[in-house]
């Protein structure tokens, strides 16, 4: 059986997306130019509101997340590298631990849990959004972790030998030796571990983060209460389409990377 090859992928992805965009753009685009010229009273609040609230507590968490996943991430995927079998052991356990947890649980074991068993004061008044944040970069992190260590691990042996005989130490070997060649390795693959972190933001909605997704429910259900109908398919478009414009680029940007670096 032939491999499938990266320019497969792309020609395959490219075609199924014209395919939809010729199905969905003349089902949709008369809708959204009527709806532009001439908006109905509830979509500028409920614009407003997903904006400004939903989209900015969104990219907020997400740049936390993001920030915090990867630089943990990076130190442990480096650390589990270290011939040290205690450390190794421990840096494995984390990885393992959350990456074998769903982040739902990850999420609810901190929010709700933490604060009844350890009985700290700032645990009890620990926000949904630090909550959320936290669970994320757990999870986040423990993802990210796979990456550098065999980007790490895919250096050969003989490199570490080299650095060693110029006398570098350990820290002296990764920092000017190893990671730079291993970050050629390491990038595409980071870009779409740190989208599904990104996306999967949307869970905070579950310990009430009112991220976009959050203040979308929110407003389909006021709408339902207000006038008896929800708009579920204008609102929840608009979702989709937010983190399809966050997420997309990074995508790109991603495989751009892999086939300049790899």
């Amino acid at each position: 059986m032939r491999a499938v090859t990266p320019r497969t992928n792309r020609m395959v992805t490219l075609t199924l997306t014209a395919v939809v965009l010729v199905i969905a753009v003349p089902l949709l685009l008369p809708k959204l130019v009527h709806v532009w010229r001439h908006p109905p009273a509830w979509v500028k609040p409920i614009a407003h509101y997903m904006l400004h609230v939903g989209l900015k507590t969104t990219l907020e968490l997400a740049a936390i997340t993001v920030v915090g996943s990867a630089v943990l991430g990076v130190l442990i995927g480096t650390l589990i590298t270290i011939r040290f079998a205690p450390s190794r052991w421990l840096l494995r356990a984390y990885v393992e631990i959350w990456r074998g947890l769903p982040i739902v649980v990850t999420i609810f074991l901190i929010f709700f849990a933490l604060p009844q068993v350890l009985h700290w004061h700032r645990l009890h008044n620990m926000t949904p959004f630090q909550a959320a944040g936290i669970g994320l970069i757990l999870w986040g992190s423990a993802q990210v972790a796979e990456a550098p260590r065999g980007a790490v691990e895919s250096i050969p042996r003989e490199q570490h030998e080299a650095a060693n005989a110029l006398g570098f130490g350990w820290v002296g070997t990764h920092s000017f030796v190893i990671l730079p060649q291993a970050l050629r390795r390491l990038v595409p693959p980071m870009v779409g571990l740190l989208v599904n972190v990104i996306q999967n933001t949307t869970i905070a909605s579950l310990i009430g983060v009112a991220e976009v997704l959050e203040t979308g429910t929110r407003s389909t259900e006021r709408l339902g209460y207000a006038t008896g109908n929800s708009h579920f398919f204008a609102i929840y478009g608009c979702v989709m389409i937010i983190f399809f414009v966050i997420s997309f680029p990074l995508t790109r940007v991603g495989s751009l990377l892999e086939r300049r670096l790899v």
